[in-house]
């Protein structure tokens, strides 16, 4: 099998390298564009310095807005599964480079889906990294409770079917996105159409907060690795908006690549997966600060600004039905704890 994986210096593209590099030669595209978007904190030369000692990898220092690199890449390597990771991950970063995130979330997944549709055998995969902010807003419109440590959905109200999570068919327009959102959703919808319009095994994964210790959390990015690297380091964190009871799940990079799995295994055209930790592994901002006090004795040094995010989630945590009922082997196996314990060992090995 011939895998390349598209923002293989990332979180998940990493994580999917020395996944599938045991399955298969693997091909990673990744610029450092991150360190454009975040400066030296989001730099992961590094990573990608790493994977270059794991047998069978190539890297292509490539972009992929540029279509004939992509064209000429895809053509050389015909490959038999792409992995789509690679984007502006930044709700707010977006709304000062509106043209260049749009440029990469949008127009890089059209110009490599087009090369895939090209170049690629029928029977090849494309998994498409997409995100929870397709949703924009529109979760904040289901009645919510307040705890006291978080915001919780009202189980007891009419909109009840929203106990387990949110679910794919939740509408994604008529509601506030970010520009990150609408750019994410602008890519998302055009991979629903490459495998439903042209009959492709597109699979399109709207990912909660996806984490682990290889995750260059900063602060627009990746709260809960971002969040445990000030905690070690003693670097003061600023709370934005809700009181710090805003709620999101958790999943290791892991169990997102053990999806990925079995989605190449059986995969289906232009379907839509929600990837992330589910209710079992949600925390709001505060219960994160507290898992780290009592488990690591991080005394983390925060503010609150009373500021809310534009079109941030209040509560939101993934709805797994759908991807647990086509794919009954799959499961998480990282626990919220497990990986934070995991991130705060990676922070104290670099520190």
């Amino acid at each position: 099998m011939k895998y390349l994986i598209t923002g293989a210096g990332g979180l998940i593209g990493s994580e999917a390298v020395k996944f599938f590099s045991k399955k298969g030669l693997v091909w990673g595209i990744d610029n450092n564009m991150r360190s454009e978007f975040f400066g030296s904190q989001g730099d992961v030369t590094s990573v990608i310095s790493s994977l270059g000692e794991i047998e069978g990898y190539t890297h292509f220092w490539s972009d992929i807005t540029k279509e004939d690199q992509m064209n000429d890449i895809f053509r050389k390597i015909m490959p038999d599964v792409v992995i789509h990771c690679a984007a502006q991950p930044s709700h707010d970063k977006a709304a000062s480079i509106p043209i260049l995130d749009f440029d990469v979330n949008a127009r890089g997944t059209i110009i490599l889906l087009e090369s895939f549709r090209k170049y690629c055998d029928k029977d090849s995969v494309f998994l498409h990294m997409s995100t929870n902010k397709v949703y924009g807003d529109g979760p904040n419109n289901v009645p919510i409770v307040e705890l006291p440590s978080r915001w919780e959905y009202d189980s007891n109200c009419e909109n009840s079917l929203y106990r387990k999570g949110i679910p794919e068919d939740f509408p994604i327009d008529r509601c506030l996105h970010s520009l990150f959102g609408a750019s994410k959703a602008s890519a998302d919808i055009i991979a629903q159409e490459y495998g439903r319009y042209f009959g492709l095994n597109v699979g399109i994964f709207r990912g909660g907060c996806l984490t682990g210790p290889q995750h260059a959390g900063v602060e627009l990015h990746g709260f809960l690795s971002y969040i445990v690297r000030c905690a070690v380091r003693n670097i003061p964190y600023t709370i934005f908006g809700y009181k710090g009871k805003q709620v999101r799940d958790q999943i290791h990079s892991f169990d997102v690549i053990s999806a990925f799995e079995h989605f190449i295994v059986s995969p289906r055209k232009g379907e839509v997966y929600n990837i992330g930790g589910g209710y079992e592994n949600s925390l709001s901002v505060i219960e994160v600060i507290d898992k780290i006090r009592e488990n690591h004795k991080y005394n983390l040094s925060f503010r609150f600004d009373e500021t809310n995010r534009i079109g941030d989630h209040i509560c939101y945590y993934s709805d797994l039905s759908k991807l647990k009922g086509h794919f009954p082997g799959w499961k998480i196996t990282k626990s919220t704890d497990e990986i934070i314990d995991e991130i705060v060992y990676q922070n104290k090995k670099e520190s």
